[in-house]
């Protein structure tokens, strides 16, 4: 078992905390907003402390799950960050997803300080984080996550290093860029069954099971027929990733035409006040203009 410290309890952070203690490892939590902390304490018969800094104090393993690249850097490299107290040896895990730049900038900073970092951002929804089954996607040396890999099992369903410094980072805009897709085009689906008067929960019940079937398609068929939107990865927090996706596809010249496409549709849904619904509220779109 292993002291870990957990920096960030969101939508995500505050399920996987929560593992780590099922699990039975010796958790200290910090988050911006203290009364979240210390519900989690209470919850989880845990620790909570008033800054990173303090909650790093003597941990093996720090994972930190914030929103963005400057919120990343504020926790770990700030004053009060956790950089500023972890002992030589100990590992951070960073679950934010972030730009592969502010990965490698962490990494040179932990290397530096004698500190392993492994740029590990996860798949899965809240969904996924509340019933402990992430996908995660590794950067980093081989050796820490080594050290690290039984613990990240606690919330994983599946692991696996990616390759050096950022290439977790990387391998999670794979991701989205997939899902923007994928949602898309179920948004279109939808629409097109609902317009030709089919009985669409019958079309998607059988579908699912083919070719066609995704994840997507099996856990937000239903929602988006019954115009469910207010729960889910929220559209802002997918156009952040897109912006870093798209971002990173300027700097290497990769060609994301559907990717760039898909990021203006969801500009449309944040203009129609659906910033925080669900991703799949790309429908809300088609049948406004329909």
């Amino acid at each position: 078992m292993a002291k870990v410290a957990f920096i960030g309890l969101g939508t995500m952070g505050y399920p996987m905390a929560g593992h780590l203690a099922k699990a039975g490892h010796d958790v200290c939590v910090y988050n911006r907003t203290e009364s979240k902390a210390q519900a989690w304490a209470s919850e989880y018969s845990g620790r909570y402390a008033t800054t990173p800094a303090l909650a790093a104090e003597g941990a093996d393993v720090v994972m930190t799950c914030v929103g963005n690249d400057d919120d990343l850097r504020a926790v770990t490299l700030g004053e009060q960050g956790v950089m500023s107290t972890m002992r030589a040896g100990a590992i951070l895990v960073d679950h934010t997803t972030a730009s592969a730049e502010v990965a490698k900038e962490l990494y040179a900073v932990a290397k530096s300080k004698f500190l392993g970092c492994l740029d590990a951002p996860v798949s899965g929804g809240q969904a996924g984080a509340e019933q402990g089954v992430l996908s995660i996607m590794v950067g980093g040396d081989s050796h820490d996550y080594d050290q690290v890999s039984g613990v990240l099992d606690a919330y994983a369903r599946s692991q696996k290093l990616m390759g050096e410094a950022g290439a977790g980072q990387l391998a999670k805009m794979v991701n989205q860029i997939c899902i923007a897709g994928l949602v898309q085009g179920l948004a279109e689906a939808v629409h097109f069954a609902k317009q030709s008067g089919l009985d669409a929960e019958k079309v998607f019940e059988v579908i699912q099971h083919g070719a066609a079937g995704s994840w997507q398609m099996v856990n937000r068929h239903k929602t988006m027929l019954n115009n469910e939107f207010n729960f889910g990865f929220a559209v802002d927090w997918m156009r952040k990733d897109l912006d870093i996706t798209l971002t990173e596809a300027r700097r290497n010249g990769a060609q994301l035409p559907v990717t760039a496409l898909v990021d203006q549709f969801y500009a449309d849904v944040q203009n129609m006040g659906g910033g925080r619904w669900d991703t799949s509220s790309l429908l809300k779109r088609l049948e406004r203009s329909s």
